[in-house]
C-alpha cells in the first residue's frame, strides 16, 4: 500500500520534526533525512498494527482518506501555507 501524504518539516534546537498532520504522525531526527526515515518506519508500524487489529480502512477514512488501487489518498489537499505575523491586538 502507498500513501500520499504532506511532510512537515521543523527545526526544534538541534532536533528535526517531521510530521503528517492529515494522520497526527510525528517523529524526530538529528537530521531532515533521518526524521523523515524514523517518520516513515512510525507510519509502517501504525498501519501495520492498525491492519493486524481490523481497524486501518477505519483511521484512513477518519483522516479523510479514500483507497485508490493500492494508494491511500486524502480527499482535500493542501494548496498552500502562509508564513505571517498577525496583528491580534
Amino acid at each position: 500500500m502507498k500513501l500520499q501524504a504532506t511532510i512537515e518539516l521543523w527545526q526544534k534546537g538541534k532536533w528535526c520534526i517531521a510530521k503528517i498532520p492529515e494522520l497526527d504522525f510525528i517523529a524526530q531526527g538529528l537530521t531532515v533525512e533521518e526524521a523523515k526515515a524514523n517518520l516513515n518506519e512510525v507510519v509502517k508500524i501504525q498501519f501495520a498494527e492498525m491492519k493486524e487489529m481490523g481497524t486501518l480502512d477505519d483511521y484512513l477514512s477518519e483522516c479523510g482518506y479514500v483507497m485508490k488501487d493500492d494508494t491511500a489518498v486524502p480527499e482535500n489537499e493542501m494548496i498552500g501555507f502562509e508564513k505571517k505575523l498577525v496583528q491580534v491586538a
